[in-house]
């Protein structure tokens, strides 16, 4: 049954915390998931939820602490001392501790790492600490179970039983020779159904699909996703294998990834969420509504140029915004599309001349029937032939040249090293605008000769 988070649950909780009662909080919470608890603690105030918290098992909390989002949790994590810190994260794996511990100040961080009870995984943690965030050394966890070459399966089966204790999901086994070096991969099954005699050199799969500590996680999550993994080997540029990456930090990278581009694309700069400050949300926003604002202001100057054509012919006005919505939904439609190609890397490459080809395509026939459309319902209001043929032609021109800002705009920025996603939001809108207006314009002074 799907846990809800109700204003009355929370001051029922919050009851219990005053009271202290410690067993009934545990209680309540017992049949809850890490997630669940979470989404509670965000409700209480800091000290209660920090009652909360350690008044369940170590274990549970470490779980909680690691499935807040980090910004929360570097707060949160503010009422607690070192050595409360380092009390979950002796229980956290290492890549989560070292998110976790990047996330607090110098101090804490060191101070915490000399608490831990559990050396090796402070061993571990500093591997870790150097490495950046976005590449494949930051996502990796050092916990892992690896077999030797030259070992027998009883061998394996009786270091299986010791590694796992501290491997959160034993997806598979690596083995690697007398080096460290990865050599191949070996399936649960095979250990499972083979003698105990087997030597692991004849069972292990030598195909292994790995990556390197440098690659961006961007390069990561493709690679897990095109080959359907559910853990992905580490090596250094010896080979070494140095840990795993499992598909839960990989679906963080792609969430994130998608939450960037959706709000690049609406025209907000930085992470920003809504829970943020009045403040934050207003400078990540603000920058492309004054690009939208500065294009208005143009578009409007540009518009007035043509008053007296106005006054010739008004019915001209009555069309102004479906040319300019015309122009930019075709042109987000399109840059939409392009994004999506640009960002799958699985498949062959599409040339620029390709895209362009079907680009024209598919414009030629949204145009081919809005125009005609359109060209009816001027006739059937009884405007003039001339003015409906205007109105039609600017229209199968806006769709065009819209489609091949859409097209070009992210693909050029990608070239160039900026995220193509900025370009489907208030740039490209801003800019079909502009065209079509002058589109629009133009083409009446040429076959209304006005």
């Amino acid at each position: 049954m799907t846990f809800e988070l109700t204003k009355e649950y929370v001051e029922h909780i919050q009851e219990l915390i005053e009271k202290e009662d410690s067993a009934s909080i545990r209680t309540e919470t017992e049949s809850l998931f890490p997630a669940d608890i979470t989404g509670l603690l965000s409700e209480l105030e800091t000290e209660s939820a920090k009652f909360l918290i350690t008044r369940l098992d170590v274990e549970r909390g470490a779980e909680i602490l690691a499935d807040m989002e980090p910004n929360e949790r570097r707060d949160f994590l503010k009422a607690f001392t070192s050595e409360e810190i380092s009390h979950f994260v002796n229980l956290f794996d290492s890549d989560d501790a070292v998110d976790l511990l990047n996330e607090q100040p110098i101090r804490v961080r060191e101070e915490v790492i000399a608490l831990l009870e559990d050396r090796e995984q402070a061993r571990f943690i500093l591997d870790l600490l150097h490495y950046d965030e976005d590449v494949a050394g930051g996502l990796m966890q050092k916990e892992l179970v690896k077999a030797n070459v030259n070992w027998t399966v009883n061998q394996c089966i009786e270091e299986l039983r010791q590694q796992a204790e501290d491997v959160g999901k034993v997806y598979a086994v690596y083995v690697v020779d007398d080096f460290g070096k990865l050599l191949g991969i070996l399936s649960l099954k095979k250990i499972v159904l083979a003698h105990k005699n087997t030597r692991i050199e004849s069972l292990y799969d030598k195909d292994v699909i790995f990556v390197e500590t440098y690659r961006p996680a961007e390069e990561v999550a493709e690679l897990m996703q095109r080959y359907d993994l559910d853990a992905l080997p580490v090596v250094n540029v010896q080979g070494k294998l140095l840990g795993r990456i499992t598909i839960d930090d990989v679906i963080d990278v792609i969430t994130e990834q998608a939450s960037s581009d959706t709000l690049a694309m609406a025209g907000i700069t930085g992470d920003v969420e809504e829970d943020d400050t009045i403040w934050q949300q207003t400078k990540a926003r603000l920058p492309w509504l004054l690009v939208g604002m500065m294009g208005g202001i143009l578009a409007a100057k540009f518009i007035s140029f043509f008053e007296g054509d106005l006054k010739i012919i008004p019915a001209m006005a009555a069309f102004i915004p479906i040319i300019g919505s015309t122009g930019g939904n075709v042109g987000i439609q399109t840059s939409s599309i392009i994004l999506q190609s640009l960002a799958d890397k699985t498949g062959l490459d599409t040339t620029v001349g390709q895209r362009l080809i079907r680009m024209f395509a598919v414009a030629f026939i949204n145009g081919i029937i809005i125009s005609t459309i359109v060209f009816g319902f001027n006739l059937l209001i009884g405007n003039d032939v001339q003015l409906a043929l205007v109105v039609s032609a600017a229209l199968m021109s806006v769709v065009f040249l819209a489609s091949f800002m859409g097209t070009m705009t992210p693909i050029l920025l990608e070239k160039i090293g900026i995220n193509p996603a900025v370009a489907s939001g208030p740039f490209i809108t801003t800019a079909n605008d502009l065209i079509g207006y002058g589109v629009y314009f133009g083409l009446a002074h040429l076959l209304l000769n006005l």
